[in-house]
């Protein structure tokens, strides 16, 4: 075997080698950014890798004694390899164009079997030509074809370096056909491996993607239901308190057009009172703090209070009847005092009631709120409203129920059973 010869079969199987690594980074480009987002740093670093290449067999030319006219077109033929590449093979490794690769690999094919013909110590340049054959053709099937034909073409090289008989053709053969086929085995085998790594790096790309949109669908659902929950808030304290300043302001009105200036001062004193507790009511929210009324006393403590003012804005009887209902969790003290403030709302708005009964009670295990007015009760073909629907979902969110109907005695009768469970 000559040196040449040798260098070739030894250039070949390292070049698959490298070629089957190259080609693996190639198949392993992701499609959006993820684990594997380095291609750009992988090409920079073939592209000096190339250079070095080039410059080192065009160094093992002079120092292995090649001159003259077959020295200079070794020289001349990497010079359009390197040209090339920079006009070709650069920008196809970048944007995957294959048609920019295959035109680079029909010249890197003759350019590398022209070198090689000129002195056997450009197989050399076999290192850089198989691992550009599979970095830059896709799918691996063309990369197999491309990888045939440098091997044919740097074989006649060869033998053209000898003189271009038989014997030489045949010597150098086998050589080139071991050195294929360790390229072909490993670049096939290095592409596969390295396509799965791919394909999952690219399920770790869509699981992250996923989750992106997973957690930005959790942040709007979050965002909607914190907008639900301030809504009916708002509808549970604001609302109901500016109701009873318009209804307080509209009496006093017409007190004072009757003269009744005692009236008038009660009514207008019954709207400072209830703008302050609105005022309060607003600051709680903003602040996320519990309702104002259970920020300082007990759950029945404030069904009272909430009885006493109902009373003095409406002059509607109202009875607070409170067993031993307290030491819930204060999720469920919230829940009870929001659904008595809407059903005392309801009633203000449409019973039309003389007396109302609150009450608050133990009973099977869970805690009871029952609000009975003596009103008109409910209309044919009731539906219920945002108030309504708002508490459900209160008492739906503690583990309780809601029951609305007609009161023993006429009426209407609403209520709430949640888990007494202690605080």
């Amino acid at each position: 075997m000559t040196t040449g010869e040798a260098s070739a079969a030894e250039a070949s199987a390292g070049g698959a080698r490298a070629g089957g690594e190259t080609a693996g980074a190639v198949t392993a480009v992701p499609a959006a950014p993820g684990p594997v987002d380095d291609w750009e740093r992988v090409v920079r670093w073939w592209d000096g890798a190339f250079v070095a290449i080039v410059v080192l067999t065009a160094a093992a030319l002079a120092l292995g004694g090649q001159e003259g006219r077959r020295l200079w077109v070794a020289y001349g033929a990497m010079a359009v390899l390197l040209a090339a590449y920079a006009a070709l093979g650069a920008r196809a490794a970048r944007t995957r164009d294959q048609r920019r690769a295959t035109a680079y690999v029909v010249v890197l094919v003759a350019g590398t079997a022209l070198a090689v013909s000129q002195g056997g110590l450009a197989t050399f340049l076999l290192f850089a030509a198989f691992t550009q054959i599979w970095m830059l053709l896709e799918p691996p099937w063309r990369a197999v074809v491309a990888s045939t034909v440098l091997a044919a073409a740097v074989t006649v090289g060869m033998a053209f370096e000898d003189g271009f008989d038989v014997p030489s053709l045949v010597a150098a053969a086998p050589q080139m056909g071991v050195a294929l086929a360790f390229a072909v085995l490993l670049g096939m085998w290095t592409a596969t491996t390295m396509r799965r790594s791919d394909e999952h790096a690219r399920l770790v790309c869509e699981l992250r993607a996923a989750q992106d949109a997973l957690a930005e669908t959790h942040h709007r659902a979050g965002v909607a239901a914190e907008r639900e929950r301030m809504a009916q808030e708002i509808h549970d304290t604001l609302a109901q308190g500016f109701t009873s300043v318009v209804m307080q302001a509209q009496a006093a009105t017409a007190a004072l057009d009757r003269g009744e200036t005692a009236a008038v001062r009660d009514r207008l004193g019954v709207v400072e009172t209830t703008a302050r507790e609105n005022l309060a009511e607003a600051r709680a929210l903003v602040a996320a703090f519990a309702p104002l009324p259970l920020q300082d006393a007990t759950l029945a403590e404030a069904l009272r209070r909430l009885g006493d003012r109902f009373a003095a804005e409406t002059g509607v009887g109202v009875r607070v009847e409170v067993g031993p209902g307290d030491g819930l969790a204060p999720a469920s003290d919230v829940v009870l005092l929001r659904a008595a403030q809407e059903a005392l709302a309801n009633v203000r708005r449409h019973a039309g009631a003389r007396s109302v009964v609150v009450r608050l009670a133990r009973a099977d295990g869970a805690a009871e709120l029952e609000v009975t007015d003596d009103g008109r009760g409910l209309p044919a073909g009731n539906v219920e409203g945002f108030g309504l629907s708002g508490m459900r979902e209160r008492v739906t969110s503690v583990g309780g129920t809601l029951d609305v109907g007609p009161g023993r005695a006429g009426g209407t009768t609403l209520r709430v059973r949640v888990p007494a469970v202690a605080s």
